[in-house]
């Protein structure tokens, strides 16, 4: 279907630290590559917000189009992905997120607790997509974000409303 660049960023203390295994950042790297979408394996980096604004920065600089973060969307003392994101995306695509959250229902009532964002990084186009951090909500999500993602770009690059 594409083969635009996309990245995965896992956001997590332990899986940076190798105490836990990134589980959920392969689940999006394989649904990506899935879906025809040109990713290298995620890349794993600690909470917070430089942290997370730094690694979504080198990613547009690279020229990635979509970045899926996983991890640090919660309301836990380090959960500051929303945060590190919000600096970086010029423009918010608060639709993406909300059916994330809305979707996320059908497995956990805890799905509204995900404070993650979505937006565009101009001027360089890219599509920016916080995912909570658990397996379940990656496996849902990424669908979701896939079925938007192709035409989110294109738009953003100037294309046709078709």
């Amino acid at each position: 279907m594409t083969s635009l660049p996309a990245c995965v960023i896992t956001v997590s203390d332990r899986s940076f630290a190798g105490e836990r295994e990134d589980r959920g950042g392969p689940i999006a790297v394989g649904l990506l590559r899935d879906a025809g979408w040109h990713c290298p394996d995620a890349e794993i980096i600690p909470d917070g917000v430089s942290s997370v604004s730094d690694a979504l920065r080198r990613a547009a600089a690279r020229g990635v189009r979509l970045i899926l973060t996983t991890g640090g969307t919660g309301v836990g003392p380090r959960d500051q992905t929303p945060e590190g994101t919000r600096p970086v995306i010029t423009r918010e695509v608060p639709g993406i997120a909300e059916e994330l959250r809305r979707s996320g229902l059908a497995d956990t009532p805890l799905s509204v607790l995900s404070r993650g964002l979505a937006g565009i990084i101009d001027p360089q186009g890219a599509l920016v997509v916080n995912l909570p951090g658990s397996t379940r909500a990656v496996a849902s999500g990424v669908p979701i974000v896939l079925g938007v993602a192709a035409h989110i770009i294109d738009q953003v690059a100037g294309g046709d409303h078709s």
